[in-house]
């Protein structure tokens, strides 16, 4: 149970510096991104559909801290201290599309996040890809998929670190 929690925690979380790799973000992406979209969220996500119940675990509580500096765009959890950057894929007055992807050890994730804010709460998708690359080639050995519902309500202003 302690190893597949940790798994979860890693898959869902994925932001400590292991995982954190420097995205590049399309150009113009970050101007379009909501001001509200920033600051501290509580995250409930729920799976609704995976290829391994073993790999993901059913529901789960997380806390994000979004921020930006520049062109960066930072997810942070600060109770663990992990962070990564985020690739926006698309963004709207009240929508944000992010993928952050990392490696763990054999295992490259894919993580590809999808929310609609309103006021001081979102709902979205959470679509997670784990591969297992295969360390005699480079190949991918095994992939593992997960879909999570997320909601999140807002706890913070824009970001804890200001």
């Amino acid at each position: 149970m302690k190893k597949l929690f940790l798994f979860f925690t890693i898959i869902l979380l994925s932001y400590n510096g292991a995982f954190a790799q420097e995205q590049t973000l399309l150009k113009g992406s970050v101007e379009k991104v909501p001001d509200t979209f920033f600051g501290t969220w509580r995250v409930v996500s729920t799976r609704v559909d995976t290829d391994s119940p073993i790999s993901f675990k059913e529901k789960g509580v997380d806390l994000w801290n979004l921020s930006q500096d520049k062109d960066v765009i930072t997810l942070s959890n600060p109770f663990s201290g992990a962070v990564a950057e985020i690739k926006i894929e698309d963004a709207s007055h009240n929508g944000v599309t992010f993928v952050k992807t990392g490696k763990y050890d054999n295992k490259f994730l894919t993580d590809k996040v999808n929310i609609t804010i309103e006021d001081d709460k979102f709902i979205g998708s959470d679509e997670l890809k784990l591969d297992t690359i295969s360390d005699v080639d480079g190949s991918i050995r095994k992939t593992e998929t997960a879909i999570y519902t997320i909601k999140g309500e807002k706890i913070a202003g824009q970001s804890v670190d200001n």
